[in-house]
């Protein structure tokens, strides 16, 4: 269910990108969100709606969705897409942004699920809105692990250990040293 809030459109954007927010008598104050406000998600006077954010069930999401055949967290997943470790998140994010940034690589993601998934992952805006939360909570994330991951994204992920994909050739992984761009794209 969602709570009404007499959020206003601005104070909501600052909140949600972490930026100090305008009162009323001129001065600047921390934008304040509710841990019960966040999970719960909201309705504003314009009438938009604003999801939960909800990291537990973003975790369970990242691996039945399929996320986790590309991304990694706890080193746990895939390597042909960014690693999705807290350690590597803003302190403070813009949901949004995120999102915009999913949207400007959605060509490349859309064509890497339809090869390693058969389709393309579908997502609604809550759905989105709990992995987004996961990723960026690092005690959520500390739970992560392989049981998390439902059979048969294990299956896609692996697969048979011995066989090739057909018609794929088989490609060594390189090493990479302490300190250098891994596969994740970020810096060790």
């Amino acid at each position: 269910m969602f709570n009404r809030s007499g959020l206003t459109g601005a104070v909501l954007a600052a909140a949600l990108a972490g930026s100090a927010a305008y009162a009323s008598d001129g001065e600047t104050h921390e934008p304040q969100i509710s841990d019960q406000m966040s999970r719960s998600g909201f309705l504003l006077e314009n009438g938009l709606v604003i999801p939960s954010f909800d990291p537990e069930k973003g975790r369970k999401l990242f691996a039945a969705k399929g996320c986790v055949v590309c991304h990694s967290v706890n080193g746990i997943g895939g390597v042909d897409a960014p690693e999705f470790a807290s350690e590597y998140m803003d302190e403070t994010m813009n949901a949004f942004e995120f999102a915009a940034r999913m949207w400007r690589g959605a060509a490349a993601m859309v064509a890497m699920q339809e090869e390693e998934l058969g389709s393309q992952i579908d997502l609604n805006g809550e759905e989105l809105a709990a992995i987004i939360a996961f990723l960026h909570d690092e005690d959520e994330q500390k739970k992560f692990s392989q049981a998390d991951i439902p059979h048969d994204i294990e299956e896609l992920m692996h697969g048979d250990e011995g066989e090739e994909k057909e018609g794929a050739p088989h490609e060594e992984v390189e090493e990479h040293p302490e300190g250098d761009a891994g596969p994740t794209g970020h810096d060790n």
